[in-house]
């Protein structure tokens, strides 16, 4: 039974991670790592499938395993939480809101570039003083 669950909670989180790609307010990312976490609990053949994939190769495992993202999609990805940030301060007239909303916005900009930049930046460049030691 608990099986069935995951194998269905894996599919739904797979086609709304699906739709993400095209609708930019929902986290294709997110619901990515979902289904692997559910298909990786109830079925080895669905969890292989999934992480062999091609969206999965493109929207989990090179961006945001292996930090390898490039400038030009970390500005459509920052684009993207903007914009999901902007909605609720056009429809909701508070200023404390909004400035909760512009804090929490420039701590997701500054920390994801620090870990999706900056940390590649010393592994690489850790790698390379271990190549010279050799």
């Amino acid at each position: 039974m608990k099986k069935f669950l995951f194998i269905a909670l894996g599919a739904v989180t797979f086609a709304l991670g699906t739709l993400g790609i095209f609708l930019p307010f929902l986290p294709t990312t997110v619901f990515y790592l979902l289904t692997g976490f559910f298909w990786l609990r109830s079925s080895d053949k669905l969890y292989n499938r999934f992480i062999q994939s091609e969206s999965y190769q493109k929207y989990v495992e090179k961006p945001i395993l292996q930090k390898n993202i490039s400038t030009k999609n970390m500005i459509k990805m920052f684009l993207a939480i903007f914009i999901v940030f902007l909605i609720p301060c056009i429809f909701v007239d508070n200023l404390m809101m909004r400035v909760t909303m512009g804090i929490v916005y420039v701590t997701h900009v500054v920390l994801l570039t620090w870990y999706l930049k900056g940390k590649n930046r010393s592994v690489a460049s850790a790698e390379v003083g271990n190549r010279n030691d050799r």
